[in-house]
């Protein structure tokens, strides 16, 4: 007879103990790979937001990465341009953003608020922002001849200055030039949120030219680099590489220190998780298959007494838990794509995060290696359990078995 066949007459031998332990299995298997899932969509959400802002690829001067500005623009780009247009050639770059970075004060006449200013394409900002960078009130518009330059501010700096769409305000800094100070007037196209209630208080958007020309300056702080594909950053700054821009190349994880800071976390939370799962799933199986040794005592001694060999025995109830093990992790893999299944349609958000104004959707994400890795570590644990209850009774004086009671 198949030795699996019989192990498998084995397992049903005490159906609702062999329920259970198979439950205990799919529900440790589906736990495991529900938590670790949820902390891929995280990374997943929380890659898609770095990469978005940064670019995929950030070009700058070497000195942009490594120290501070003394005065505005100081490490800025003059050849931007130039290389603009060699990386639009290659196939793989999706979209280039050239963008400065400035602060300074704006004002509305009566009050006088510090912002954080970005000068890009701001259509094509919003566009590459996506989710991560939304319009509550207004809308983008592109700059016209002989009007005010447009902003997008940060929800709470609008708040802050009583600004809606529509409303003049003035943006004061230093000049990169000589130094001095400053001023130009713009009109608030659209109020915009970041998700970052600390950014959103000094957040201000402006076109490219409106910002160089309030720096004096005609040079950009970076390039920000959108790829096809996100996979292929590596690849592509290897082709790149700092001698062919003339520049220093710094991929979205480097700079994206909130993503490193969350994943750190998760990877200790959800890895002690998982760990305390597979230990729960390993004790229950051996104490439910420590009862069924017990109970099949005298058949092990009956056994041996026919000639069978301890290995033999122990090999038996190996098989028997590697299925209960294989079922077990079966039902949880189905158990999970149900629970996929089902949240989007519950619309479950975390709440916000520290730091942050907007929670993000409880959703699950599947992956093919975290499959793997999980499966195998039930089936194991189902394994080796079988084979610690089994070894001992296995060996037992076959008269002492022969008369278990």
């Amino acid at each position: 007879m198949n030795h699996f066949h019989l192990a498998w007459k084995n397992v049903r031998r005490n159906r609702r103990r062999s329920l259970v332990t198979i439950l205990i299995a799919a529900v440790g298997c589906a736990a495991i790979l529900v938590a670790c899932g949820f902390a891929l969509y995280t990374y997943d959400m929380l890659s898609d937001s770095a990469a978005r802002e940064y670019g995929h690829i950030t070009i700058a001067q070497k000195a942009f990465f490594e120290q501070e500005e003394e005065t505005p623009m100081q490490f800025g780009m003059a050849d931007d341009k130039v290389i603009t247009a060699q990386l639009r050639s290659l196939p793989e770059v999706k979209e280039v953003l050239p963008r400065v970075s400035f602060s300074g004060l704006i004002s509305n006449g009566d009050k006088s608020v510090i912002f954080l200013g970005t000068g890009a394409d701001t259509a094509l900002e919003t566009k590459m922002r996506g989710p991560f960078l939304r319009i509550l009130d207004g809308k983008v518009r592109a700059p016209q001849k002989n009007a005010l330059p447009y902003v997008l501010l940060g929800v709470d700096l609008a708040r802050s200055l009583g600004a809606k769409p529509g409303a003049n305000l003035t943006l004061l800094t230093t000049t990169a030039s000589t130094g001095g100070i400053n001023a130009i007037d713009v009109e608030v196209s659209g109020i915009v949120t970041s998700g970052w209630s600390e950014l959103d208080k000094r957040l201000v958007y402006t076109d490219l030219d409106a910002a160089q020309k309030l720096l004096m300056t005609d040079r950009v702080s970076t390039l920000s680099v959108y790829l096809g594909d996100i996979e292929r950053v590596s690849e592509t700054i290897q082709a790149l590489s700092p001698d062919n821009v003339g520049k220093t190349l710094r991929p979205w994880w480097e700079q994206a220190f909130y993503y490193n800071s969350v994943k750190n976390l998760y990877n200790r939370i959800f890895g002690l998780l998982g760990f305390i799962i597979a230990t729960l799933v390993l004790f229950s199986v051996i104490n439910t298959l420590a009862m069924a040794v017990v109970e099949r005592t005298r058949e092990i001694g009956t056994l041996r007494a026919l000639g069978a060999h301890p290995e033999e025995i122990v090999a038996q109830f190996v098989r028997e838990g590697f299925l209960i093990g294989v079922v077990g992790v079966l039902a949880g893999n189905l158990l999970l794509w149900l629970v996929i299944a089902i949240l989007p349609s519950l619309g479950l958000e975390m709440p916000p995060p520290p730091g942050r104004s907007e929670g993000y959707p409880l959703l699950v994400s599947a992956s093919v290696n975290l499959f793997i890795i999980t499966n195998l570590i039930i089936i194991i644990l189902c394994t080796v359990a079988a084979w610690a209850v089994s070894r001992n009774a296995a060996r037992k004086n076959i008269v002492e078995a022969l008369g278990h009671v």
